[in-house]
């Protein structure tokens, strides 16, 4: 079969099935299942045969939306998305304030769903969801209403997503660790203090930055983290808009 001809491996390029009868169970059924199974029990316990059992449902019903399990993935990662929030630039007192309102909402939508930061780089063209091009069009609109012009509202969209995205995985990652770890943020760090001074004992840089974090909130400086990485991404696009 010609490259041209085959189909796209993406849920969102293949037509839905038409049937006469009332399949049963809808595609929005199947997805809340397998986003519950994901949230509480991780990536590694999703497969069509488990989502199968706890939907007490034969494969053929499943089948009737999603060709397999890359497919289903595609469809959980749009839901999350869909729980992004995007307050208008009035609501917000501004365009800066109302990117930086999603960018926080978005992050804390990702450390929600943790389990997300294994499947990010793998879920196709998550783009075409519909939940994800509903938050960019949001956001777009308050770029332009705003003087910005609609490809350089993109660029800026784009290189603040890529920065939430990118510190998002990265805890999303930890937090998972730390929970299969079963301890809790502080105590690990404690415990793992120790080693890490060692680590950087010969790098008198990363010496003075590890003995100035020592005691501090692990939680609380995650998010100071995020806000000042925030607050550069959007002082460069704002300086860059200006120019």
């Amino acid at each position: 079969m010609p490259a041209d001809s085959q189909p796209l491996p993406t849920v969102w390029a293949r037509p839905r099935r038409e049937r006469r009868e009332q399949p049963a169970l809808s595609r929005a059924q199947i997805v809340s299942a397998a986003l519950r199974l994901l949230d509480e029990e991780g990536v590694g316990a999703l497969s069509m045969r488990r989502l199968g059992a706890v939907l007490n449902a034969g494969a053929t019903s499943m089948y009737t939306h999603v060709a397999n399990k890359d497919e289903l993935i595609e469809l959980v990662v749009d839901e999350v998305y869909g729980e992004v929030e995007v307050p208008s630039a009035a609501e917000a007192g501004g365009w800066r304030e109302a990117v930086a309102g999603c960018a926080r909402s978005m992050r804390a939508t990702l450390l929600r769903h943790p389990w997300i930061a294994s499947v990010q780089g793998e879920v196709g063209v998550a783009y075409l969801g519909p939940n994800v091009l509903r938050l960019w069009e949001r956001v777009l609109a308050v770029l332009e209403e705003a003087g910005f012009e609609l490809e350089a509202a993109d660029r800026a969209l784009n290189t603040v997503t890529a920065y939430v995205i990118g510190i998002s995985t990265s805890e999303a990652a930890w937090l998972t660790t730390l929970a299969r770890s079963g301890r809790g943020e502080q105590e690990w760090a404690r415990a793992l203090w120790p080693a890490a001074e060692a680590a950087v004992r010969d790098h008198p840089r990363l010496r003075v930055l590890y003995a100035a974090r020592r005691d501090r909130d692990a939680g609380r400086a995650r998010d100071e983290e995020f806000e000042d990485g925030l607050a550069c991404v959007l002082d460069g696009v704002a300086a860059r808009q200006a120019n």
